[in-house]
């Protein structure tokens, strides 16, 4: 059987398109107690409160008759952020040139985040430029990608 997220993406990919957007991810996690189903969505032009509740309340429904998930959870639709996490191999590729920070399970050489453009993503590592100095960062010391957003 696939894993819970696999089974609504598959969902929740219809619906969220039909409704002019793309899904982003879908995660399912467990915080102080309480589990969260979360499906991220994104659009050109950024999305608003009334696409989360559309397609909220399109997926609630199916959700309920599907019944993927035998535990009690919160459901929650949301925009993917202009600070979205990059996971997959197109995220990627999408996003090259663009500003990352890439965080680090073991600090190395004192530090645990690293800003730069990302320059490459290669059979898993993350390539950035950062101060006119090229970083590699292998995919299993890299905890999380993420583009970043100078405020």
């Amino acid at each position: 059987m696939s894993r819970i997220t696999d089974i609504v993406s598959e969902l929740a990919r219809p619906v969220v398109e039909q409704e002019g957007c793309s899904l982003w991810d879908v995660e399912f996690v467990k915080e102080a107690g309480t589990r969260y189903l979360r499906v991220y969505i994104d659009k050109d032009g950024g999305v608003d409160i009334d696409d989360c509740e559309r397609i909220s309340r399109r997926l609630d429904a199916i959700l309920d008759e599907a019944d993927p998930i035998p535990e009690s959870y919160v459901f929650e639709v949301g925009s993917a952020g202009i600070e979205r996490e990059l996971k997959r191999p197109g995220d990627f590729e999408a996003f090259l040139g663009s500003e990352v920070e890439v965080r680090l399970y073991q600090p190395l050489k004192g530090q645990k985040s690293f800003i730069g453009r990302l320059a490459a993503y290669e059979d898993g590592a993350t390539v950035i430029e950062s101060g006119g100095k090229t970083l590699r960062f292998e995919k299993q010391q890299t905890a999380q990608v993420r583009l970043h957003a100078a405020i």
